[in-house]
């Protein structure tokens, strides 16, 4: 049996980190459309996904000329467009999460799916959060509206592989209450 495959979609390895996962409910921003959406961070040493996310893209941008062309007279060269996959150094040069790494903003107005490492749904919402490491099943197409044209990204499904330290700096409940130190009996 032969598989169909989609040249536009990718499944990251399993190093990339999630930032920014508002997977559960969706959330509006600047006013527009609810979305799901998660920040997908790549190490710069993942070649393979990188590769596949620039051939991916590239796809993207043969599949969709003619919504990029428009009513133009040709298609935008997909250099001078606005592509989804960024480099950390340059956009977040000083958020240690994003250093020596490129990273994909992914969002559908659908609720991905999500799961462990063995394929079992994710049910408890504090598994995730921003940090963890997980694979994310992500397809990229062109867009064109009110003069804005490139490629985008959309958001399918995760899977979560490994836990991974919180980013943004917010400590766990476990190692905050980790010591015995009593500071005296507080209630006495």
């Amino acid at each position: 049996m032969s598989t169909i495959t989609n040249p536009t979609k990718v499944i990251t390895g399993k190093e990339t980190r999630w930032s920014y996962a508002n997977i559960w409910e969706p959330k509006s921003i600047n006013g527009g459309a609810p979305k799901y959406s998660v920040s997908l961070i790549i190490p710069k040493s993942d070649t393979i996904t990188v590769g596949k996310v620039k051939a991916a893209i590239k796809a993207a941008y043969e599949e969709g000329a003619a919504k990029l062309k428009g009513n133009g007279k040709s298609v935008p060269t997909l250099a001078s467009m606005k592509i989804p996959l960024r480099d950390g150094d340059i956009e977040r040069p000083d958020d240690d999460a994003y250093e020596n790494a490129y990273f994909i903003n992914a969002n559908s107005s659908t609720a991905p799916g999500v799961v462990d490492a063995a394929c079992n749904p994710v049910l408890s919402r504090g598994d995730v959060y921003s940090g963890v490491y997980g694979r994310a099943s992500i397809a990229f197409y062109a867009f064109n509206s009110n003069g804005n044209r490139g490629i985008a990204c959309g958001l399918q499904n995760l899977q979560l592989i490994k836990e991974g330290k919180p980013l943004g700096g917010r400590a766990s409940a476990e190692s905050d209450f980790a010591t015995d130190d009593d500071d005296d009996d507080f209630l006495a």
